[in-house]
Order: structure tokens, then sequence, then C-alpha cells
């Protein structure tokens, strides 16, 4: 499934003016055990986080998800990203604020849950087996 050109374009544009929250949980899951990628374009939508290994976006929802026709909104976008095989977390930006740690351990929790690693962590697991190369033993 491809994103639209607004959607790419969209997403280059996010990635250079995140939120304090998405900040926050971006410094924290970066380099994590998982690799999870930011503001990315997927159909017409920009996910704000995305666990392409267990397709899972995790969403940062702030006041504006629930005002207007925000919600409703929300709604029809995590209706179209299940019908096309991606679930949906949602994480408040209040919690990533008040505890961005927890926030992103839940995330990669989450993640973890859904498929394996996509690159090494040697501070979660020692060092890397014997020819180990891009998510690869050999």
């Amino acid at each position: 499934m491809t994103a639209t050109d607004r959607a790419y374009k969209n997403a280059r544009r996010f990635r250079r003016q995140l939120t304090p929250p998405e900040l926050l949980l971006w410094a924290r899951l970066r380099r994590g055990p998982v690799r999870i990628r930011r503001q990315h374009p997927i159909g017409p939508y920009v996910l704000d986080f995305y666990f392409a290994a267990g397709k899972l976006a995790i969403e940062v929802d702030g006041q504006v998800h629930g005002i207007g026709d925000q919600p409703e909104r929300d709604r029809q976008r995590e209706t179209w990203l299940k019908d096309n095989g991606i679930d949906v977390v949602r994480i408040a930006a209040s919690e990533v604020l008040a505890d961005p740690d927890s926030a992103a351990q839940s995330i990669v929790a989450a993640c973890l849950d859904r498929g394996k690693p996509l690159h090494h962590s040697a501070a979660l697991s020692g060092p890397p087996p014997h020819g180990y190369a891009a998510g690869r033993s050999t």
C-alpha cells in the first residue's frame, strides 16, 4: 500500500515539526530494541509512529482529538488502517509529557508483543551474534 504524494509531503514537513510529546518519544524510541518509524506516510495518512514488522500504528493524541469533528475523523482513519491490516495504539499526549520513559516502554512492549525486533540493541540483549548484520544472522 503506497502513500499519496500529499502524505509524503506532509510526512517530511511533520518530521521537521514534531510536537513536544512526539519529540520526547522519538528521543527514547529511535535507538530502542525495535525499529519504529516516525511520521510515516501510508495511504492518505501520516502516522505519528509506525512499527512495520508488526503492522502497528502508534498515535499520540493531544487535546484536539476530542474537539469538533476530530473524533469522527480519527474513527475513519482507524477504520481505514484496520481495513489495511494495521492496528492502532493511541496514547494521550498528557501521558507522554507526564512520564515519557514509561510511555516509550509501553510502546516498545506493544511492538515486541507483535513482532521480532528489527535491529539489535546491546543495552537489552548483549553483543550481537557472530556474523550478525542488518537483522540477519549468518
